[in-house]
């Protein structure tokens, strides 16, 4: 076997016996030339073939800052050497990680979960997109999904540097203490996480499996292009549309599109090309034929019930691109008073592109109408995800109203008043708010303007403040912030400050054994109709269950039949009672519930103690949020803040008349399936 320290090779006869690897001269020879103690082994690596001008090679790392490499002639005696060397080094505790090939294997210290305080000695495998890590505190986690990763980043100095991986559920701090073997590390992780070919499975995915750069192009056109004129129709500047499209395929994570700097023609352009260059089509080579003869079928009603079977079949990635792709461009064509893009438009540009005709086909066209006009039926699109699109896209066309009226404010220039901790003038920020920042980024984002460290157990988030009501509603960290901002009325507002309950609600999580919630609470209704208060009664002793689908109130234990029922993702829940009311004890919250007329019911539940009420909040939370009331770990991580200033960003003009702004806004939102009448 070859083995090198400086980069030549020299031939060695190697023996692994007892956790030490020693090498030697020759076979005959009775002193090694040299030795490793699987002890001192920090990394092994598997590199592709040839990458040291040998066809078959490994790294072997130590705790001395060496790199040792090996080469040998044949892939089975390579493989060989890699699973003993591994079985050395490696403990019974990651002996899991040993299951599969990988590409690197080590230990390397990390800070994860709430345990933030010092760094612990953690042993990870990498094997293509997947990286595996083995925790001394549990079993092996769940592997990160790389080209999944919400934020993937270097932080510190050249001296302590971090690599940081964010996923939606946890946050891992990778600490490079060995320059040598953590560069490797972090050079192998970047090219595993970066997409990996052309298809559509092989990019960087989100959580809902659809492409990050589909994401990226359809986010931003929804913020920026929903009533520009002729989107999709126009094409944008062929040498802008060629280098955005190779950032996005190239890292389409840390592409960050902003207006004045990218154009929406560009980007509509830019993922138009994308989608006809797959090399398999969205459609996929396989089906596309069925879906084209599935459109020629004359009964309305089996030819959804046929693009429903064909939806089903396609890849999961292909699936979730479609349902994405179909859903923004329903949304286009329900503002075609201002865009002029209506169905039939919109069908003529995407048939020939999405399953990349010469444009003679016109049945590839008339599926991209059928699926538009049946948007809710073939994708099976509940209410109340139908209602947060609503509300996003309303919310964004309403202020670029309110902005071309006031002139001062033009195309996604959403400008939002932020506290740090209480509402002074001192500690407000203004915040430009995209349409895609949740209540998280917000939060990081303020926290990072005004220098503010977090330190474990510091639970910072956002809360909408409502001052007449007297109460506060903490944002869940993933929530859009945008509708919200949008819905705050004169006497509310966003404060960022720590959530002083969160710790114990959280342990109280952790602690329970049933996913319901059921006791006594003090209740007081208050219906509200267009505005108007219109109180009822006093509070009331009532027994309430809460489970993951509904709150049922019933007027006493005993009692078979619910007095009332609410569906529970449709509640808002506000910590604190206003005084007027008389609350009975101090730990009440305020429960708002909109009907489908859009009806506001809003009641008030008193709890006799503090803990009670962190508990029904908690399971509220939980319900409302699937379990995931707080990530293991948010993405705390200092980022670059872009400088925002009133009347000095340069903006793209908003195309259309304020009153055909007007018009569309209004149409959306008083009747968002009007398109679907004929179905």
């Amino acid at each position: 076997m070859g083995a090198s320290r400086k980069g030549k090779f020299s031939r060695r006869w190697c023996v692994l016996s007892d956790g030490v690897l020693s090498y030697y001269e020759n076979e005959r020879a009775v002193t090694p030339n040299g030795e490793i103690r699987a002890s001192e082994i920090v990394c092994l690596a598997v590199p592709l073939p040839d990458t040291h001008g040998f066809e078959h090679t490994f790294e072997v790392y130590t705790e001395g800052e060496r790199l040792y490499l090996f080469g040998l002639e044949s892939m089975e005696q390579a493989h060989e050497w890699v699973k003993c060397i591994a079985k050395a080094f490696v403990p019974p505790l990651a002996e899991d990680l040993l299951a599969r090939d990988f590409e690197r294997l080590g230990r390397l210290p990390y800070k994860a979960g709430l345990s933030l305080q010092r760094a612990q000695e953690g042993w990870f495998s990498l094997s293509g997109s997947e990286l595996r890590a083995v925790f001394p505190e549990g079993p092996c986690e769940e592997p990160l999904q790389l080209r999944k990763l919400q934020e993937l980043s270097i932080q510190g100095d050249s001296e302590n540097q971090v690599l940081v991986l964010v996923e939606r559920r946890r946050t891992l701090y990778i600490q490079g203490e060995r320059r040598l073997d953590f560069m490797g590390w972090l050079g192998a992780i970047q090219k595993a996480a970066a997409s990996m070919g052309d298809t559509l499975s092989e990019q960087q995915l989100g959580d809902s499996d659809i492409p990050v750069i589909v994401y990226r192009c359809v986010d931003y056109i929804t913020q920026c292009g929903l009533t520009s004129e002729g989107i999709y129709r126009k094409c944008g500047q062929t040498s802008k549309t060629q280098r955005l499209l190779e950032s996005l395929r190239q890292d389409a994570r840390s592409v960050h599109l902003k207006e004045g700097e990218q154009h929406v023609d560009d980007v509509s352009s830019a993922l138009k090309r994308f989608l006809r260059d797959l090399p398999d089509g969205l459609f996929t080579r396989a089906q596309r034929l069925a879906w084209l003869e599935a459109s020629e079928i004359e009964d309305e009603e089996e030819k959804v019930s046929r693009y429903r079977e064909l939806l089903v079949r396609l890849p999961p990635v292909n699936r979730a691109t479609v349902k994405a792709l179909v859903s923004h461009l329903y949304c286009v064509q329900c503002f075609s008073d201002t865009n002029q893009m209506n169905v039939h438009n919109l069908a003529i540009v995407f048939g020939p592109t999405l399953f990349q005709t010469d444009g003679q086909d016109y049945k590839a066209g008339r599926v991209v109408e059928d699926l538009i006009n049946h948007y809710v039926v073939v994708f099976s699109v509940d209410e109340e995800e139908l209602r947060k699109q609503r509300e996003e896209i309303t919310a964004i066309v309403k202020m670029r109203v309110a902005g071309t009226a006031s002139g001062t404010q033009h195309a996604g220039d959403f400008i939002c008043t932020v506290y740090l901790e209480e509402k002074k003038a001192e500690t407000e920020q203004h915040v430009k708010i995209p349409a895609s920042m949740t209540a998280e980024e917000l939060t990081l984002e303020i926290l990072d303007r005004r220098n503010v460290g977090i330190r474990e157990k510091d639970y910072w988030t956002c809360f909408e403040v409502n001052e007449r009501e007297e109460a506060e509603r903490p944002l869940h960290f993933a929530e859009k912030v945008l509708p919200i901002l949008h819905g705050l009325g004169t006497d509310s507002h966003l404060v960022v400050k720590k959530h002083q309950a969160m710790e114990a609600m959280l342990l109280y999580l952790a602690s329970r054994v049933s996913d319901t919630k059921h006791g006594m609470m003090k209740f007081r209704e208050d219906r509200s109709l267009l505005g108007l208060g219109l109180p009822s009664g006093g509070f009331h002793d009532r027994y309430f269950i809460l489970n993951s689908s509904c709150l049922r109130l019933y007027k006493e234990v005993r009692s078979h039949r619910p007095e009332k029922e609410w569906p529970v993702k449709s509640l808002k829940v506000y910590l604190g009672v206003k005084k007027k009311l008389r609350p009975p004890t101090c730990w009440g919250f305020t429960v708002v519930h909109e009907t489908e007329k859009h009806e506001k019911q809003q009641w008030y539940l008193c709890c006799d103690t503090q803990m009670e009420l962190r508990e029904w909040f908690a399971t509220f939370l939980f319900v409302q949020h699937d379990g995931l009331v707080w990530p293991s770990e948010p993405s705390r991580v200092s980022r670059a803040v872009p400088e925002v200033r009133l009347g000095s960003v340069s903006l793209i003009p908003l195309r259309g008349s304020e009153n055909e702004m007007r018009r569309s806004v209004a149409a959306f939102t008083a009747d968002p399936l009007s398109l679907l009448r004929n179905v």
